[in-house]
């Protein structure tokens, strides 16, 4: 795949890097990296690194001063809704992030553009990249646009099996459970079909590159449709 110009990452991002290279290197897989015999590459790992504590002390942060009666395990699991490789996958593909990963041609032939563990590494990355081009003020301010912003509906995402079967144990109106409906692509790229039923009556569906990918969007779409 192209290189897609990173002018036009940064201005979907909303901000601009002095040292590009420090961006490329983000947005560059291990796969990427190995094959290059000339120009070598660094790839992104050493950022994800550094961006995963960036983003912890930002977001411990914004959760401990606006939830002043949190406990500290609440705090806790929280941040790790937030942060964690689902839901921080969810936050890049808002702004196409996955569509600027520089794959080696193996990795891209096997779908890892659409893995939440590779665009996830990556988003990290890019907080750990612009945090050492523009510090800490500047890291703060991007992962405070896509990562904290619309928390409520976020969280509503991430936590969607959790909510739900919360809500249907109050309802106490029969029993959640996830019916597996088809499989479709290769081997290498499946994508799974996954109905929530209560019951046998189907509440919500969802699709996903994992079972429990397509689960997480079957519960969301559920909580959606029964707030209606």
């Amino acid at each position: 795949m192209q290189q897609r110009p990173l002018e036009e990452l940064e201005n979907k991002m909303g901000y601009q890097f002095r040292d590009k290279f420090l961006l490329r290197q983000a947005l560059t897989h291990s796969s990427f990296a190995n094959e290059q015999k000339i120009n070598k590459q660094e790839d992104y790992e050493r950022l994800e690194f550094l961006g995963d504590a960036v983003l912890e002390l930002v977001s411990s942060e914004f959760l401990f001063q606006e939830n002043k009666q949190m406990s500290e395990g609440q705090l806790t699991r929280t941040r790790a809704s937030i942060v964690c490789e689902q839901a921080l996958a969810y936050c890049a593909r808002e702004f196409g992030l996955e569509a600027y990963i520089l794959l080696g041609k193996g990795e891209e032939r096997t779908g890892g553009r659409t893995k939440d563990s590779i665009i996830s590494d990556v988003m990290e990355a890019i907080i750990g990249a612009i945090y050492i081009d523009g510090g800490m003020q500047q890291a703060s301010a991007f992962v405070h646009r896509f990562i904290l912003s619309d928390l409520d509906h976020k969280k509503l995402f991430y936590d969607a099996k959790t909510i739900l079967q919360e809500f249907v144990q109050q309802k106490n109106n029969g029993t959640l459970h996830y019916q597996l409906i088809r499989e479709d692509g290769p081997d290498h790229d499946k994508l799974f079909v996954i109905e929530a039923r209560i019951n046998e009556k189907k509440i919500g569906e969802g699709t996903g590159k994992t079972k429990k990918a397509a689960e997480q969007q079957a519960a969301y779409e559920a909580l959606v449709s029964l707030q209606r």
